[in-house]
């Protein structure tokens, strides 16, 4: 009975044992399929976003997607504060022979956090203004005027009224340079920001009145519809605009000049794709007689939120061409504008003369 009772009691525990084995295999496989449902929830819109974009980067560019002659430079500040030359100046039209660049952007601020322009930031802005006109006719310069915006940063308040007047005022100091135009690079503007729809209202004015351009830099569209709701939300960052504020602005302007780039995304073909999207987006709300320009990462950077193998002008332009072509092939208000002339590279200048100019680089 001793040795019977024994092995009963065995066999129980043993039946138990196995039981349980069976309910924890259950309990874990629960637990497994629930977090592979989870991480398939979160991984499906990335990979359905991936797919789209790679499909957005798919085929072969139609062959008039080329330059209209309406392109665009960012220059540095080197060229209004007496460290350039006019032999430089001879240089940089060597550089823009041949291509399709009518606009440079130059920088000659910053503006001031209260919107003032101090006149000691460009002593040579008249010199460079005229030597351009001079020696690189049908070339227009632009004062690149900018600033950080709150509420993100410690810097320009749009929302001010004062700060608006100030702006109005520095924007008449540089034109009353001879500049062709005022280009405002104010980030980050938010999407929906009335305080900078007022500003380009009064502004507009000042430059018809002079037969000058207002154009402005402005971040992507929403790659998905109210991403930017998400981006306040989670990181207090007014990284993209609606298409329907996008519109907004390109009313208010004669030039718009997408910053397309800084998007994160990994490989060239994600790149080319999202631009290849955001230029369909632009080009679906900017009114004809604007020109729009998209931007072309002429620089370098290696972090998060800009993957420089990936991010090029060769890829950039890419994306541009296939965009264009789908959307807007006849479109003659278009272009592209380089960011910025003291990092582009040879390799830079050479793939936007041969992809976009269908040129060969001077030698």
């Amino acid at each position: 009975m001793g040795t019977q009772g024994w092995l009963r009691r065995r066999v129980a525990a043993t039946r138990a044992a196995g039981q349980g084995r069976s309910h924890r295999h259950r309990w874990w496989r629960r637990i497994s399929v629930t977090l592979l449902l989870i991480v398939c929830t979160l991984l499906t819109p990335i990979g359905a976003a991936a797919a789209y974009l790679r499909l957005q980067d798919a085929g072969t560019p139609a062959a008039s997607a080329r330059t209209r002659g309406r392109d665009a430079v960012w220059l540095g500040h080197a060229w209004v504060d007496g460290r350039k030359t006019e032999a430089d100046v001879a240089q940089l039209g060597v550089l823009l022979s041949g291509t399709g660049i009518k606009d440079l952007y130059v920088h000659t601020g910053p503006l001031a956090h209260d919107g003032t322009l101090p006149p000691e930031l460009y002593p040579q802005a008249r010199w460079f203004v005229e030597t351009v006109h001079r020696l690189l006719p049908g070339i227009r310069v632009q004062s690149w005027l900018g600033d950080v915006l709150a509420p993100e940063f410690d810097g320009l308040n749009l929302d001010d009224a004062a700060t608006r007047d100030h702006m109005v005022t520095a924007a008449n100091q540089v034109l009353d340079l001879g500049f062709d135009g005022i280009h405002f690079d104010l980030e980050p503007v938010r999407s929906g920001a009335a305080g900078f729809l007022t500003l380009l209202d009064r502004v507009r004015p000042v430059t018809a009145a002079r037969q000058a351009l207002l154009s402005v830099s402005a971040p992507v569209i929403d790659p998905l519809p109210g991403l930017h709701l998400l981006g306040l939300a989670l990181a207090d960052h007014g990284k993209w605009w609606s298409q329907a504020y996008f519109a907004s602005v390109a009313r208010r302007v004669d030039q718009i000049a997408m910053m397309s780039y800084d998007t994160a995304m990994p490989t060239g073909s994600l790149y080319g794709g999202y631009v290849a999207q955001q230029t369909r987006l632009a080009l679906q709300v900017t009114p004809p007689q604007v020109d729009l320009l998209l931007g072309l990462p002429a620089f370098w950077a290696d972090d998060l939120g800009h993957h420089g193998a990936a991010e090029t002008v060769a890829s950039a332009i890419r994306g541009v061409r296939l965009g264009l072509g789908r959307t807007a092939l006849d479109r003659r208000t278009f272009g592209v504008a380089l960011y910025v002339d003291f990092a582009a590279t040879p390799a830079d200048w050479a793939a936007y003369r041969h992809d976009w100019g269908g040129l060969t680089r001077p030698e």
